[in-house]
């Protein structure tokens, strides 16, 4: 599974934008933290610091709050047509795509991903949801409303909805795909016509910080979008308690996520969460056998499993348990794992310390329950962050590899007799975000699509993403959509107009 190292160095931009002192961007200025305070970025291949970024903290929230407040309300901001402000989005777009080589090498740098991937998918994705959001600027309608108000018989009204932007909006991204979810954040934000202040992961702030520099050359007026980087229990709390936000959007865990809500409570700010999620990926007997194991070994193991919807529960029909395990399993050995930047690698480190120990020490806990690694189960090599593909078996539903967020390349395999057997077993979850179906049998597969409790059912298929499409999540999964016409629900508020004739 290891590789040897082919290290091909980052281009020379990429390499003089990492090396910088980072600041921070606060009403179309690059400053230092109100406390002069920085902290460090670690490569996860390596485990060695690799930048220094300013650290972000109340004050600084309290100024970009500040700035937004102003450009929302006082700024060239709210007189722009929705025309312009969608052409200002493409346009950011645009800039994203000519320098696409550039985002891809600082994420597989930042998060470690291999850098193929990046350039495939995380770079692509982004531009694409910026143009899509771009798009809906000007198509963000009210409606006429015809009414009948009995206590004054004969009167004429006009009645009409508004669609109008929220405000300030605070967003809070994770480290796991940095750049599209700063993307996801970002472009309905601005469609709607808000100013936000975004807070990046603190392992992964530099496309964020990169992406600043692009938001000033496309020409955004100062103080639409700021970008405050520092640590979740500092600025990340500031930011969700601001009394000066209108609404908070995150994305992340689900212990962080009512943590969030809690701070939102004190001016009930409006809260959109993309939480954490356990999903099911249930392969039936009359599947496609080849393309339901591929599919299976895809839905975990892709971006090293560090993926809120990955198919980390996978449900088996008994008669063919045993092939597909295999299948999985010799899938999960021919992975080739290795820093981002090696051509070869096919699955990059987590992205930090603290995350390798989390999924070693479910790993163990899994062993000390009765699990048993087919493949993987431990960590790999001494140097950054590597944890080997894992497939699991001799789970049950009640420990805590099945029931709780791994956030890593393990996969629990667990056999199933038939449908009465897998539905409860499948819902069985506090989560509720995606789930997988494979099988033949079309009939069956929109059946228990609908019986599935998930914002996402994956038919055939596993981890399909468009901006059109939109994704959130059921039970503790979180509340709203991002993406699609739904998510624009997030970021406006309606007014209804009512006037006498």
């Amino acid at each position: 599974m290891a590789t040897a190292l082919k290290i091909v160095p980052p281009e020379e931009k990429v390499t003089s934008f990492v090396s910088r002192k980072h600041k921070m961007l606060i009403n179309g200025r690059w400053i230092e933290a109100a406390s002069g305070k920085t902290f460090p970025v670690y490569n996860p291949a390596t485990g060695e610091v690799m930048a220094q970024v300013a650290e972000g903290d109340r004050e600084d929230i309290n100024r970009a709050v500040s700035a937004a407040r102003n450009a929302f309300e006082n700024g060239p901001w709210p007189n722009l047509t929705s025309s312009e402000r969608g052409r200002l989005i493409w346009k950011l777009a645009d800039l994203l795509e000519k320098n696409l080589e550039e985002f891809a090498e600082l994420e597989s740098l930042d998060n470690g991903k291999p850098l193929a991937i990046a350039r495939a998918a995380d770079v692509p994705l982004a531009v694409d949801l910026f143009r899509y959001m771009a798009g809906w600027a000007t198509k963000i309608e009210g409606n006429t409303i015809p009414i009948s108000v009995p206590y004054t018989p004969g009167a004429k009204y006009l009645a009409y909805t508004l669609r109008e932007p929220v405000g300030v909006v605070g967003q809070i991204i994770p480290w796991n795909f940095p750049l599209l979810m700063a993307a996801w954040k970002l472009g309905p934000a601005l469609t709607t016509g808000c100013c936000v202040v975004l807070k990046p992961a603190e392992q992964t702030p530099l496309s964020a910080l990169r992406l600043g520099e692009l938001f000033q050359e496309a020409g955004f007026p100062d103080g639409v979008v700021n970008i405050v980087p520092g640590y979740g229990e500092t600025a990340g709390a500031a930011l969700a308690a601001h009394p000066d936000v209108d609404k908070v959007a995150f994305t992340g865990s689900t212990e962080v996520g009512k943590l969030i809500l809690q701070a939102a409570a004190g001016n009930l700010k409006k809260v959109s969460l993309e939480l954490g999620g356990k999903s099911p990926n249930l392969v039936f007997a009359d599947s496609d056998l080849d393309t339901a194991v591929a599919g299976a070994a895809s839905a975990i193991f892709f971006n090293h499993g560090q993926c809120c919807c990955a198919g980390s529960r996978l449900y088996v029909e008994k008669k063919i348990f045993d092939r597909v395990v295999d299948g999985v399993a010799e899938k999960a050995s021919q992975i080739r794992v290795g820093p981002g930047f090696d051509p070869s690698t096919d699955m990059g480190p987590l992205v930090s310390k603290e995350q390798l120990d989390r999924v070693c020490g479910y790993l163990e806990s899994g062993f000390a329950e009765g699990a048993k690694a087919v493949v993987g189960g431990s960590k790999m090599g001494d140097k950054g962050y590597f944890v080997k593909p894992t497939v699991l078996v001799n789970t049950k539903d009640s420990m805590k590899v099945v029931q709780e967020e791994i956030f890593g390349p393990v996969v629990t395999a667990i056999p199933f007799e038939d449908l009465s057997d897998v539905m409860p077993r499948a819902n069985d979850s506090m989560y509720g975000l995606a789930a997988g179906i494979w099988t033949r049998d079309i009939q069956k597969a929109h059946r228990v699509a609908a019986q599935l409790r998930a914002g996402t059912v994956w038919i055939n298929c596993y981890n399909i993403f468009d901006a059109a499409l939109p994704f959130g999540g059921y039970k503790q999964s979180g509340w709203g959509r991002e993406m699609g016409h739904e998510v624009l629900e997030q970021y406006t508020e309606v007014k209804a107009v009512c006037s006498a004739l």
